[in-house]
């Protein structure tokens, strides 16, 4: 299936690692022009030798000055066709245990900076009459995973504004979708089992095992499958899905 993706333009935030990685990765297949965007552009330059189309861009998501520099080298060359705003995460912890400062600091860099880049490069987007917005969150915004009090909150709040963002644009020829991804194999999700071992006291092996065992699939997912979601979210042929969450958790939300 051609998913009609040669030539355009992609922002992907959070892509030294992980799940960005995963998706830029998954896009530059498609034929898209890919600027990668994280703090570490090392990472992104490893990764990427012998993909064409891969630009590794700098950028600290939680310094607005970076972010409006990096907005307007890209609005120069006539902005972006695709967005896919993938903040990193924040450190774990109760919901008691985190204070004002936590939140706001946590927020900007995650949530505020983000709807902050997307707005400056949406007009591009409408006069082309053609754009994707994906965000990807996590399925604590359905349900709330434990110790995760500051990603569960914040990840919230993405999901509210991509949807009414989703009805404002729509009839620009814009989609706005939210992906939420469970335990897909990353770093982030060995750190997540790292530190609850450590909470724990349990040794790291079993805290996986017992995380896999509460997934039907009976597995962590692989980056690239979640790529794949992503990548199909991006393209042609998903014109018609707008405003939508999608899970890619292998069943791990029990919630219909």
């Amino acid at each position: 299936m051609d998913l009609e993706l040669t030539g355009k333009r992609a922002l992907v935030l959070g892509a030294s690692r992980g799940l960005g990685k995963a998706i830029a990765q998954g896009l530059a297949a498609e034929g898209a022009i890919v600027f990668a965007a994280a703090r570490s552009v090392d990472k992104i330059e490893a990764w990427s030798v012998g993909m064409d189309g891969v630009h590794a861009v700098r950028l600290d998501l939680s310094n607005l000055t970076a972010v409006d520099k990096t907005v307007d080298k890209l609005l120069q060359d006539g902005g972006v066709d695709i967005i896919v705003n993938n903040g990193g995460g924040p450190p774990p912890g109760t919901a008691q245990s985190a204070d004002r400062g936590d939140w706001i600091s946590h927020f900007e860099a995650m949530a505020a900076n983000l709807f902050h880049l997307t707005n400056r490069l949406l007009p591009a987007m409408k006069e082309r009459k053609w754009g994707r917005v994906i965000s990807i969150t996590s399925s604590g915004v359905e349900q709330p995973i434990p110790n995760l009090a500051l990603s569960n909150g914040i990840r919230s709040a993405i999901v509210g504004w991509s949807k009414t963002l989703a009805n404002e644009v729509a009839g620009d020829g814009i989609t706005v979708n939210v992906v939420m991804p469970g335990r897909i194999h990353t770093e982030r999700v060995d750190e997540l089992d790292a530190a609850a071992s450590k909470r724990t006291e349990t040794p790291v092996e079993e805290v996986a095992k017992k995380s896999r065992a509460t997934i039907p699939a009976g597995r962590y997912g692989k980056p690239q499958e979640f790529a794949d979601v992503v990548t199909f979210l991006a393209s042609n042929r998903a014109s018609y899905v707008t405003g939508s969450r999608i899970r890619i958790d292998g069943g791990a939300i029990k919630s219909i």
